[in-house]
């Protein structure tokens, strides 16, 4: 069982998909840094807020000794929608990666036709031809 598993780790395609998956995930925080750092704040400007931060708040909350609100029910669609744009970003460059590759890959030229010979009726007659000799 153990030889099994270690033949099909080491498949390539196995492999293949491990480290695209560490790349994927290395790229996905630069998307995310790039889209909090850059793209937030520009979207930001816009709503003279930060845009992660922004929320539709349901029900208000109190503030406790601490100074601190509580109870307060929001949906955070600043987040959410942060994340929608990182997920747009990370889905085109990967189009364009694929795109890219595939375009690499040598195309594969199609195989050469079978040279025609004679048909069956011509065989036949040849054969008839050769037993009346």
């Amino acid at each position: 069982m153990l030889k099994e598993f270690k033949e099909f780790a080491m498949k390539g395609n196995l492999v293949d998909i491990a480290v695209g998956f560490v790349m994927g995930a290395a790229f996905n925080k630069v998307v995310a840094s790039f889209t909090g750092g850059i793209v937030s704040p520009l979207i930001g400007l816009l709503f003279d807020a930060d845009f992660r931060d922004l929320k539709y708040i349901l029900k208000e909350g109190t503030m406790n000794d601490t100074g601190e609100k509580v109870g307060e029910v929001a949906v955070l669609y600043g987040d959410f929608l942060t994340n929608v744009i990182d997920f747009i970003i990370v889905a085109f460059v990967m189009f364009l990666i694929v795109k890219g590759v595939n375009k690499m890959k040598k195309k594969e030229e199609p195989a050469p036709e079978p040279p025609k010979g004679p048909t069956a009726e011509e065989l036949l007659t040849e054969i008839r031809d050769a037993l009346k000799k």
